[in-house]
């Protein structure tokens, strides 16, 4: 009886104690638009090295955490992003929303990995391209060539065999959109788009859906980013991660802190932690483009020399004008988004 009963006292010792922890661990509020599995690995990574936080996530596509960060902008709710399209902390950091802070390892961050103020409002997590996801068995059975500029993917042989994001809900299709209106003018841009609306069945809310819809077989084409096409290939399905000839827009992810945050302390030391070698070398398992150099590893079937297919993004001209190309665009083409 005395050995159940110590063995008790311990056991609730034990428990007092974790419930202890628990009430005092730091609940801190971070926005990201990562894919899920992505940002569930980075947030249990980051836990287990500062067990005192707690990361309360609030994970949404590009357009909807935008929407509801400058929503916030008079009351802030949150305490830092981790995750988000560069073009819109752009938006966020002109609007007066973000905190400048300079993590620990910042000098080992690529230069153009990094908000060049210094101390830098954001730093970068990782990059990606944009490429043409081409399912090859449905290619062969329509009789659809194998696209090698944007401009192909005019031709009416691909009519309502194309699928791309919503670039109003999806960075990656803000970056596709921004980056053809930089290669062709503005006025040669929209004609361009106009011609590819007519040949698009469906623009959906994900930038990693377009490649997914394809490797399942529901579309030939999709309009969509290298890393998403090359997961669909090591899946199995029958998928070929084309780079077009003529370049192809990009974006990058990045972490800030949020001014007005209501634990900075836990939110600097998320910052610090995002933007360490550890947390590179953890990127660099989803994505080989990432913010240290000597850290990404080979991913099966990725495309190579992908950042020599990458344009001269003006992610300042994207930021500046993304309200007003959203709006010309949804004018023009919504009618085709899949319902959300």
């Amino acid at each position: 009886m005395h050995v159940f009963r110590l063995g008790l006292a311990l056991a609730m010792a034990a428990w007092l104690a974790v419930s202890a922890q628990a009430q005092t661990r730091t609940k801190l509020i971070v926005y990201s638009a990562l894919e899920a599995d992505h940002i569930d690995s980075y947030r249990k990574a980051f836990e287990a090295d500062n067990p005192d936080i707690e990361i309360a996530l609030l994970r949404d596509s590009t357009g909807v955490i935008t929407a509801r960060l400058l929503a916030e902008k008079e009351r802030p709710q949150g305490d830092a992003i981790w995750g988000l399209a560069i073009t819109s902390m752009a938006l966020l950091e002109a609007q007066g929303m973000l905190e400048a802070f300079a993590p620990r390892e910042l000098a080992a961050i690529k230069p153009n990995f990094r908000d060049p103020q210094n101390p830098p409002h954001w730093v970068g997590i990782d990059a990606w391209v944009g490429a043409v996801c081409l399912n090859t068995v449905e290619a062969e059975k329509r009789k659809l060539p194998r696209p090698q500029a944007w401009k192909d993917l005019l031709d009416p042989v691909y009519r309502g065999q194309i699928v791309m994001p919503n670039p109003a809900s999806s960075g990656t299709g803000y970056f596709h959109v921004s980056a053809w209106l930089q290669l062709l003018g503005e006025e040669e841009g929209w004609k361009f788009l106009d011609r590819l609306h007519d040949n698009i069945a469906m623009y959906v809310h994900s930038g990693a859906k377009p490649c997914r819809l394809a490797g399942a077989g529901e579309f030939a084409v999709a309009i969509g980013y290298d890393l998403s096409g090359a997961q669909q290939k090591q899946r199995g399905a029958p998928v070929d991660v084309l780079l077009m000839r003529d370049g192809s827009g990009w974006d990058m992810d990045a972490a800030a802190i949020l001014k007005g945050a209501r634990n900075p302390e836990a939110a600097r030391r998320l910052m610090d932690w995002a933007a360490s070698r550890k947390a590179n070398q953890l990127y660099a398992k989803w994505l080989p483009l990432v913010a240290m150099d000597g850290v990404a590893g080979p991913v099966p079937h990725y495309p190579a020399d992908i950042e020599k297919a990458m344009i001269r993004n003006d992610f300042t001209w994207a930021s500046a004008n993304r309200a007003r190309i959203l709006a010309e665009w949804q004018r023009r083409y919504d009618g085709k988004s899949e319902p959300k």
